[in-house]
């Protein structure tokens, strides 16, 4: 019984709110408010996005545990010899490629206490590295389908696979990184704003588990290998993860807890696929279609998305709009991910990547200076919209 008191006192408001958004949406199958035939659909689309989600997460989880991450970012500040120049375009560079591929949460969790402890090793100030990971962590996200979850919940109805996908984002994926490096070296960056003329290259550090560290790495190529060989993500990531996985039974049998899954996201996400239909059928469908208009605009279709991905959370406001897009309106589609995935840099809420990592920050006593953050990514999002959905328009 003290256990079970003590994982409820360990709940916090992020986990009651995500308890709270299934609890809702259980309710409504209940009552009749949303069919029953209706919610097994909204069940089968999620099933792939689960098995994905844990798998992922999992393999990140111990991919970090082996200390991947960590030698990869101690070897980026060792490389940039001390030149924040160089340092700089290494950050973007690897915060980009873990997005891209390893999905945005695992950026935003995994990644920023990463940069966080190579900071003080290295004598960096922690802030300009935190806003890298988080900022990037959501404009990075548009390239593949495994990047962000609003992609996977798009794939069907964009009707695209990975490779075709990745076809029409690249160009507003380079535009988006290119404006986020932009703003990121103005306002955290540059001397003016980080003082220090150079950094301390930190002390390289053995490896605790060899044998983890390759498998862990080799699992992580193996997944990104299986994604360009068109492996569907719901059997790429758990087959990564599974692969250290029993390493780690080998191994460290004790690091395999029931932690790794990520229950908090999959309870999200099964709430979220039963809530949005409902309130789609009492009036919320009507108020996204005069929102868009009719002229299936790409700008006002991400100012829309983008806007109410700040208002209400980015896989909610996807969700919304998207039942209200033709299916054959593929570049509204991918206007609305832009909108979804590269705006939401505003508010703290805006993405569930954000909210992970404020928490991050202050467990690393990170202060993060909200007006700072508002204005800057405020301008950030404007921008950042604007020049991604010209790059899509420019190549579409």
């Amino acid at each position: 019984m003290c256990d079970h008191r003590r994982v409820w006192r360990r709940l916090g408001v992020l986990d009651w709110i995500r308890i709270g958004l299934l609890a809702l949406g259980v309710l409504f199958v209940a009552t009749g408010l949303l069919p029953l035939r209706e919610a097994a659909e909204s069940m089968d689309d999620i099933g792939p996005l689960l098995v994905f989600l844990v798998g992922i997460i999992v393999l990140a989880e111990l991919t970090k545990e082996a200390q991947v991450f960590d030698v990869i970012a101690a070897r980026m500040a060792v490389l940039g010899r001390g030149n924040y120049a160089a340092l700089f375009l290494l950050c973007t560079a690897f915060a980009s490629f873990v997005t891209i591929f390893l999905n945005l949460d695992t950026t935003a969790v995994l990644l920023t206490p990463v940069m966080l402890a190579l900071a003080p090793k290295a004598r960096i100030a922690p802030l300009p590295l935190a806003m890298t990971t988080i900022w990037l962590a959501n404009t990075a996200s548009l390239l593949l389908p495994v990047s962000n979850l609003t992609n996977l919940l798009g794939m069907q109805k964009i009707g695209l696979n990975a490779q075709e996908f990745a076809a029409r984002m690249w160009a507003p994926q380079l535009a988006s990184i290119a404006v986020t490096m932009v703003f990121l070296w103005v306002f955290y960056w540059r001397r003016g704003q980080r003082r220090d003329l150079r950094y301390t290259p930190p002390l390289l550090e053995p490896v605790g588990d060899r044998v983890l560290f390759g498998v862990s790495s080799a699992a992580c190529v193996l997944f990104i290998v299986a994604l360009l060989l068109k492996v569907e993500v719901g059997v790429a990531a758990p087959a990564a993860a599974l692969v250290v996985v029993a390493a780690y039974a080998v191994r460290d049998r004790r690091r395999l807890t029931w932690s790794l899954i990520p229950w908090q996201l999959l309870i999200f996400v099964t709430g979220l696929f039963l809530v949005v239909p409902t309130l789609s059928r009492y009036g919320l469908a009507d108020l996204m279609s005069r929102l868009l208009g009719d002229g299936q605009d790409p700008y006002r279709t991400a100012a829309v998305g983008g806007a109410l991905a700040n208002t209400i959370n980015n896989l909610p406001a996807y969700k919304a709009v998207e039942q209200v897009i033709p299916s054959g309106a593929q570049g509204q589609l991918l206007a609305l991910l832009i909108g979804t995935n590269v705006a939401t840099v505003i508010t703290p809420w805006a993405s569930l990547a954000t909210l992970l990592w404020f928490e991050s920050c202050r467990r690393h006593d990170v202060p993060v200076p909200m007006r700072r953050f508002l204005a800057t990514g405020a301008g950030l999002a404007v921008v950042g919209l604007l020049v991604t959905v010209w790059a899509l328009v420019l190549t579409s």
